[in-house]
């Protein structure tokens, strides 16, 4: 009888210790859709990029080799350059970066919404402020508090997405008219705009979009899952074919030998501005990659907000030292002047200015979209319910299924219709083509703080 008891006791201890553990995986569940409180605090880490160069330094690496995501700084975390067929060099870093602060800024906009504050800002790793302005619908009071937090998180993640988008290519703006983030002597000019640059910021994302919609894992596994995911679709090669790939553009897209002394003579300037998509920059010939087209991503934007009858206004207002230069562009006007940018008007007049710049320093070919003649045709953005991206060939553009589930502004869409329109010659592969652009020294010093990037907490 003893020995019963002693059995049906073990066993409603188990029973109960199962019990507590099933209530609290549950709980953990529930919350996977944003970080838990204790990340959500935390600004994310800091993370050491590279040159998508075979300069001494880069660490090329195969998908194998990534590690588990990690928030918080892991031993398992590994970091390089990538290449995948389509869409070219992938900084991992950079992803992680942005993937982790659209992260941070999904949980602080969700409680912000939930809050009903119309207007809050917040910093990153910058100076530069960035100021939100919201307008809710009037029927927002008449909704349900379950409903409110619905709308709340599907709102506040396709924000941050654009948030941070927006922040990191702001970030490589700054750095193209003198900003140094170490502030060092040295220029991190060579830095700006990198081939590989924009894609990887914006890849990140897309795919911290798919992970803060993972409510079976927590975040970090849910990053290492969907970056999985993303690679394979991409057709991601190994470490070696990443380095062959950097190789095949030495002398044509960059020069120099030392990761401190770097000459960048072809950028990607493409945000998404003219047509809605960023398109990767591809090297040809890649071993195994043969026959394989790029695929162009949505930039997200803030068109999805009407969807939910809510508006926002997005303004950045710049602390560093080269804001007075950047400010006369937007307003050329002194009695114009003011101290903020609204990004959605007025990238278009910086980047017209950073390309005729880039133009007068290495020649008509220094954008990679711009060696394709004759000039590329511009699809149309599809709208957010057709295509989540987009493959540009020689003859058309069509849709790809994605193996992710969001809309157009970096929500990933279940099903996806068919598009095609037919350009003529049309091939995003860049030629490789030396201009015979001379190496101006003054260019080629630049210390490895494009690596190395601040640790300031946002305000």
């Amino acid at each position: 009888m003893k020995m019963i008891c002693q059995i049906s006791s073990q066993k409603l201890i188990i029973n109960l210790l199962l019990f507590i553990f099933i209530v609290l995986c549950g709980t953990n569940v529930s919350e996977a859709r944003f970080l838990d409180s204790r990340l959500s605090e935390t600004s994310p880490r800091t993370r050491m990029g590279s040159y998508p160069s075979s300069t001494v330094g880069t660490n090329f690496l195969g998908p194998e080799e990534l590690g588990q995501h990690s928030y918080r700084f892991s031993l398992s975390e590994k970091n390089g350059i990538l290449y995948t067929c389509r869409a070219g060099h992938i900084d991992v870093a950079h992803l992680r970066k942005a993937a982790d602060w659209t992260a941070f800024i999904a949980a602080m906009t969700f409680e912000k919404i939930k809050e009903n504050e119309t207007e809050f800002s917040f910093k990153l790793m910058e100076p530069s402020l960035y100021h939100v302005e919201l307008e809710y619908p009037e029927t927002w009071s008449n909704l349900s508090e379950q409903e409110k937090e619905d709308i709340a998180f599907d709102i506040s993640v396709r924000l941050a997405e654009h948030f941070i988008y927006t922040a990191t290519t702001w970030h490589e703006i700054i750095t193209w008219f003198g900003y140094k983030c170490t502030g060092v002597l040295y220029s991190e000019f060579p830095s700006a705009f990198t081939w590989e640059d924009t894609f990887s910021n914006l890849l990140g994302t897309h795919i911290a979009a798919v992970a803060l919609r993972d409510d079976g894992h927590d975040y970090d596994e849910a990053m290492t899952l969907a970056f999985k995911r993303e690679l394979e679709k991409l057709d991601v090669q190994s470490g070696s074919t990443a380095k062959v790939a950097a190789k095949r553009v030495r002398g044509k897209w960059y020069s120099g030998g030392l990761i401190f002394f770097m000459n960048m003579k072809k950028r990607n300037f493409d945000i998404g501005l003219d047509d809605g998509y960023v398109t990767p920059s591809i090297v040809k010939s890649v071993p195994g990659c043969k026959g394989v087209e790029p695929v162009l991503y949505p930039a997200p934007n803030l068109d999805f907000l009407s969807e939910y009858g809510f508006s926002a206004k997005f303004e950045i207002e710049p602390r560093e030292h080269e804001k007075g230069e950047i400010l006369s562009i937007v307003y050329p006007e002194d009695e114009s002047r003011q101290e903020r940018i609204e990004p959605a008007i007025h990238f278009a007049a910086i980047m017209s200015y950073i390309k005729e710049d880039a133009i007068k320093r290495y020649g008509r070919n220094v954008d990679l979209r711009d060696t394709i003649k004759p000039a590329p045709s511009k699809p149309r953005p599809l709208e957010p319910s057709t295509a989540q991206f987009l493959t540009r060939g020689n003859d058309s553009v069509e849709t790809v299924e994605s193996s992710l589930n969001t809309n157009t502004s970096g929500a990933i869409i279940e099903s996806i219709e068919s598009y095609r329109i037919k350009p003529a010659g049309e091939s995003i592969a860049a030629r490789d083509i030396n201009d015979g652009h001379k190496v101006d020294l003054t260019e080629l010093a630049i210390m490895a703080s494009h690596w190395l990037e601040p640790s300031d907490n946002p305000k």
